[in-house]
């Protein structure tokens, strides 16, 4: 692969993973399922929302996202759970924060063609975009731990046997 399909797969990835996150929101706010909703996006939203992506997303990325978080969702919230302090819930976290998490943590569980660290970079970027906070921060430490815990070899660690 050369250095510019390198970046035309980074860049449709990047915008995929906007898309995504506000696909999850949307279906957190009403109700609707992942072939809806993500149906809607790429029928009516891709390359006509300048808004909604920096580019034309990856539309088998894109829909692998918001099909896989809802479809592992008890083991992907699980995972980010055994992350937080223990005065922390995820249920009571801001929605965009808890989509992030959650795209990202499927791509960490469910990704393994994609490296860990890059997952952790692009979704601290994206909470930069949608916080100024502490946020993407804390982003960056959930996600962290869960992949040490989940690609300890990435990490330079071993696999457990459990």
């Amino acid at each position: 692969m050369t250095d510019a399909s390198g970046k035309l797969v980074a860049a449709k990835r990047r915008a995929a993973r906007l898309a995504a996150i506000q696909a999850l929101y949307q279906m957190e706010l009403t109700g609707e399922d992942a072939e809806s909703v993500s149906g809607e996006f790429v029928a009516h939203r891709f390359g006509c929302e300048p808004e909604v992506s920096p580019g034309e997303p990856d539309e088998d990325f894109f829909v692998d996202i918001v099909r896989g978080v809802p479809s592992r969702q008890d083991v992907i919230d699980a995972a980010i759970s055994g992350c937080l302090a223990a005065d922390w819930r995820l249920s009571r976290m801001d929605s965009i924060l808890r989509a992030i998490l959650r795209s990202a943590a499927y791509e960490l569980l469910a990704r393994q063609d994609i490296p860990a660290r890059v997952i952790i970079d692009e979704y601290v970027e994206l909470a930069n975009d949608f916080f100024s906070g502490q946020e993407p921060s804390f982003v960056n430490a959930a996600l962290d731990a869960l992949a040490r815990r989940r690609r300890p070899i990435e990490f330079g660690g071993q696999v457990s046997e459990f």
